[in-house]
């Protein structure tokens, strides 16, 4: 492959109003006068057709010369010269996100909107070979300042009007007369930033990979710090539970129930409709969407005993997707009770499928479904669970502070008898997340002494570090045997020899001080 480096201008003759051809231009003699460039023949293109490409334009001809030998030895080893027009944007959206469908739905419309709302408006206007790491800094830079207040006077610099011109409207339906307004109101954590850096780090490596970059110039650049500790669960424990009844403040964004707090809120529920979901929830740690999305034809209750979990349903879709991961795409095994409960729960269902008829079910094939058989929507199963929790709270201040009797507070909150009775004579129940029945499940698995890679798996957790590190806070049963453990490798003398006095000195022996004022007395 041959090259060549020349130097042009943008100037017109003044005769004819065009510019000047390669070269004409009298003032190129000048030393600060036009740039250089350089032009190589190229591998024919698909077509079969010659290619000149040009690269520049540069300040001095050492530049262009030096530019035009890494083209040729990139040609070279690559076996087809780079792309220098194609653009950033062009790249992530036209040949980069489209080679991403194979992705679990949920996390290709995270991709989506990453490229859309950061990435393109940021850095779309840019040449991808002449992408630097100090363009990703200033982006990450001005999306940490989305939402937050400027300095006084002043202004947002382009990049950041660029961003906020995109900003994603809210899904709310707007009344006549009024603007849409914006999706996200919060400023962009740092985490978000991160998660941004590493779609554009995957979509640069994949054009080193197709040999459109030489290698991946963000590779190392400095990304925010992450300030506090990652959210860890944190168990309702006594002394937790009388402050929280106090203040009404939890200790913590993510709290665990005890074993005692998780049965009471079971045998509360025991009469609600749908309680094999939140059994199934307590003792096998499901995610939402996991369990929304569980299908009949996944279950083998009368074989195997156990259930895989391979559909969700994620939140605001009607259609079905992958896993999360695929560590989530897995079979869990089930207990004796938590088979029964299912196999109770199916004859309940089709009972329901019978009572509506042919014409009005649904046959989504769910294992959880409305009375019509279709699917639950996902937030309305943390819904659900909310309200019962705010419900057990409520019978016992019925009775508690207003006197009612059992069967007056039945009527009133449509339980059973039984269920306030269980309510009144159990314990608080503090509030927590549904997702947190998943930490829950966790923790009882640690109680009942299973294998971490064993819970790992039956979670769907892709690493067993990400287990181990998450539920250090364990039950305190499980605590204590721990120190109880510990206590006991260190040997002690009985109890009660330690509680005896002092021996007292024999009376001939002298003390350092005595002998010191004797020596004293004999030299004077």
């Amino acid at each position: 492959m041959r090259g060549t480096t020349f130097k042009r201008c943008g100037c017109r003759n003044p005769e004819t109003g065009k510019k000047f051809e390669l070269g004409a231009c009298p003032q190129l003699a000048k030393r600060n006068h036009g740039y250089w460039w350089a032009r190589y023949d190229a591998p024919p293109g698909a077509d079969g057709r010659r290619r000149q490409p040009y690269i520049g334009p540069y300040k001095t001809r050492k530049a262009a010369q030096a530019a035009l030998v890494q083209a040729l030895a990139t040609a070279e080893r690559l076996g087809q010269p780079i792309d220098r027009a194609l653009k950033v944007g062009t790249y992530l959206e036209k040949i980069w996100l489209p080679g991403k469908q194979r992705l679990a739905r949920s996390t290709y419309a995270d991709y989506e909107e990453i490229v859309r709302l950061y990435l393109v408006p940021g850095l779309g206007h840019l040449k991808l070979v002449e992408l630097r790491d100090k363009h990703a800094r200033d982006l990450y830079d001005a999306i940490l300042q989305i939402n937050r207040p400027l300095p006084d006077s002043e202004k947002p610099s382009d990049l950041l009007q660029r961003l906020l011109e995109v900003r994603a409207l809210s899904p709310r339906k707007t009344f006549p007369g009024e603007a849409a307004a914006r999706k996200q109101k919060q400023p962009i954590s740092p985490a978000r930033v991160r998660k941004i850096h590493a779609v554009l780090s995957s979509a640069l490596n994949s054009a080193v990979k197709s040999k459109r970059l030489g290698h991946n110039p963000i590779e190392h650049v400095e990304l925010p710090r992450i300030k506090g500790r990652r959210v860890k669960p944190y168990v309702w424990t006594t002394e937790r539970v009388e402050r929280w009844r106090e203040t009404g403040k939890a200790p913590g964004p993510v709290m665990v129930w005890t074993p005692a707090q998780t049965g009471a809120f079971l045998d509360f529920a025991s009469d609600e409709r749908l309680y094999a979901l939140y059994h199934l929830v307590a003792f096998r740690g499901l995610r939402r969407a996991e369990v929304a999305g569980l299908a009949w034809q996944d279950t083998d209750l009368t074989g195997a005993g156990t259930i895989t979990i391979r559909e969700t349903l994620p939140d605001e879709d009607d259609e079905y997707d992958d896993t999360k991961s695929e560590a989530g795409e897995r079979t869990v095994a089930l207990d004796a009770t938590t088979i029964s409960v299912l196999l109770a729960w199916r004859e309940r269902q089709e009972q329901e499928r019978r009572t509506a008829g042919a014409d009005l079910w649904v046959d989504s094939g769910r294992v959880f479904t409305r009375e019509d058989g279709s699917p639950l929507r996902p937030q309305w199963i943390s819904t659900r669970f909310d309200d019962l929790v705010q419900k057990y709270g409520r019978v016992r201040r019925r009775h508690a502070e207003e006197g009612w009797t059992p069967d007056r507070i039945a009527r009133r909150h449509r339980v059973s008898e039984s269920a306030a009775r269980g309510a009144i004579k159990g314990v608080p129940l503090p509030p927590i997340r549904f997702h947190d029945l998943r930490h829950g499940a966790a923790t009882l698995a640690l109680l009942g002494k299973v294998d971490m890679k064993v819970i790992s798996e039956t979670l769907g957790h892709s690493r067993h570090s990400f287990t181990a590190d998450t539920y250090t806070s364990v039950l305190p049963e499980v605590s204590r045997a721990a120190a109880e453990a510990v206590a006991a490798v260190v040997p002690r003398r009985p109890g009660g020899e330690a509680d005896e006095p002092a021996p007292v000195a024999a009376p001939n022996v002298i003390s350092f001080a005595e002998r010191r004022k004797r020596r004293t007395e004999h030299a004077g």
